[in-house]
């Protein structure tokens, strides 16, 4: 973390480490809740006193983008995320219809956001790509499936980081916040299909792929791909559901078969 901030090489004002941390969050590079180092080592990064580090600090909390914890230090204040409120997110999760235009919006977004990265990927993007995708592998072998769900939203992150696209990047954290609340669900559903946890591996392994060699086309059709099988998966899940609710409630209705009494004897 320390070494993403610079020293100041001009006028040391407030103005000069306000303008180093807001372009730092527009990035990407600081995160919704990211700790900044304590005040002595920061102002020592900047090479400015701690009055003006302070007063920075006191402007940046001021436009939101900062929050101090007591006894916690300095946290990049929750900038992401705020297009849909806590109840939209809950109705979305919980509507079929809802989660269909999700994926849709994910179809598309995702495809460009991959087709970017692949056009934009830096060497040190490609290393990042690389450590996220042996991870991802080896929680798939344990298996370790919290883990491996958690490495799902890194990697999309990840993807759209890539694509150098500050709006792209802003918009695909929100519609994410989704996908971390989602994710364990639509995984388990897509387990149930054989060779579901596979199939999913093998879709991000693509889209690693495409991006690393640099092939626009590939990573577009990879992520698209991807998101189309989740669609294809969700579907017959939840046909599957439907069709065994129908089942039970017609055997409630109905009840077991009642067996005939036996005949009685004609001796009796």
């Amino acid at each position: 973390m320390s070494d993403i901030f610079f020293k100041i090489d001009h006028s040391r004002t407030a103005d000069e480490v306000i303008a180093q941390i807001e372009s730092l969050i527009l990035e990407g590079v600081l995160r919704s809740g990211d700790r900044l180092p304590g005040e002595r080592e920061l102002a020592l990064k900047f090479d400015v006193s701690r009055p003006i580090l302070r007063n920075a600090l006191k402007e940046l909390e001021a436009r939101g983008l900062l929050i101090s914890r007591h006894g916690d230090g300095t946290h990049v204040a929750d900038v992401t995320g705020q297009i849909f409120s806590r109840p939209v997110m809950d109705l979305i999760i919980s509507h079929s219809k809802a989660v269909a235009d999700y994926l849709e919006y994910r179809r598309e977004i995702e495809g460009l956001a991959a087709e970017y990265a692949a056009r934009r990927v830096t060497s040190d993007d490609i290393v990042l790509l690389d450590r996220i995708m042996e991870r991802m592998e080896a929680a798939h072998r344990n298996p370790d499936f919290e883990d491996e769900a958690k490495i799902d939203v890194e990697f999309h992150h990840a993807v759209g980081e890539c694509a150098h696209n500050i709006v792209l990047m802003h918009t695909l954290r929100a519609c994410y916040r989704l996908l971390s609340e989602g994710v364990a669900e639509n995984r388990l559903l897509i387990f149930d299909h054989s060779g579901g946890r596979d199939a999913l591996l093998d879709q991000h392994q693509a889209i690693h792929r495409a991006v690393i060699r640099r092939d626009p086309a590939a990573a577009r059709k990879a992520a698209m791909d991807h998101i189309a099988y989740i669609e294809k998966s969700m579907t017959e899940a939840e046909r599957s559901g439907e069709w065994q609710r129908i089942a039970r409630l017609k055997l409630r209705q109905h009840g077991e078969p009642k067996l005939m009494p036996p005949a009685e004897s004609a001796d009796r």
